[in-house]
């Protein structure tokens, strides 16, 4: 079996126990949709650069594992609208307060912080909605939290989730469960969403295959699109 992402991170117990009870494949339905989850500026910053360089700046950045991360983003973004399936951008809210507590220190200071502060949940240029994709504000890590997805998921029939962006322990998580909890399928491609860090990200992929998800890669998942949903087949 090909070796994934989290194998390096699992314990001999863990392996056993997996090999003993490998992931159900969950499958997916006939009319997926696209969930972009938090593929916002603070993120990323304004150019690649690693944690390391660019946290001053922005302290949410995941350096060069967002920006990795992004051309993919796009490409499943673009299959999406080729295949005409219904599309939804999650962002953040600037003016609610922070589900998280705040970190001693954290509010900007300087006219210069000020002002990249106001655009932290700005959408990527990358990956910018187009008319007829609806933005959507979240209050909490999870998209359905405090928004009417799952209303509008209802009423375009959808059956089938398929989820980037990130970051995979937080909000793609909390995202995938609900999901889940809603009957759900759901599809995470692998390269399609990170975490500024590593261990997270990789350990939360297992789990998410284990239990609420296929976590696949994103050429399988333009494979299903190409199967299920209607519109044009662009030569890729």
């Amino acid at each position: 079996m090909p070796e994934r992402v989290w194998d390096k991170f699992l314990s001999e117990s863990d392996r056993r126990r997996a090999a003993r009870q490998p992931a159900i494949q969950k499958g997916a339905g006939k009319k997926p949709a696209l969930i972009l989850v938090d593929v916002y500026r603070a993120v990323f910053g304004d150019e690649p650069a690693t944690i390391e360089q660019g946290m001053d700046l922005w302290p949410a950045t995941c350096g060069m594992a967002g920006w990795n991360a992004l051309p993919r983003i796009a490409q499943a973004l673009a299959a999406a609208r080729e295949h005409g399936i219904p599309v939804f951008h999650v962002t953040g809210f600037n003016d609610l307060p922070n589900w998280r507590d705040a970190r001693k220190g954290a509010a900007p200071q300087d006219d210069a912080a000020k002002a990249r502060f106001a655009r932290r949940h700005d959408i990527m240029d990358e990956v910018a909605p187009v008319d007829g994709e609806l933005v959507l504000r979240k209050t909490a890590p999870s998209c359905f939290f405090g928004t009417p997805l799952t209303a509008l998921l209802v009423r375009e029939g959808v059956d089938t989730l398929i989820v980037v962006g990130e970051s995979t322990s937080g909000c793609i998580r909390a995202t995938v469960v609900d999901g889940k909890a809603f009957r759900f399928k759901v599809l995470v491609p692998e390269e399609c969403v990170f975490d500024r860090d590593e261990a997270p990200h990789a350990i939360n992929l297992f789990d998410m295959e284990q239990k609420y998800a296929d976590v696949i890669p994103l050429e399988q998942v333009l494979g299903y699109l190409d199967e299920v949903a209607p519109g044009a087949r662009a030569a890729r």
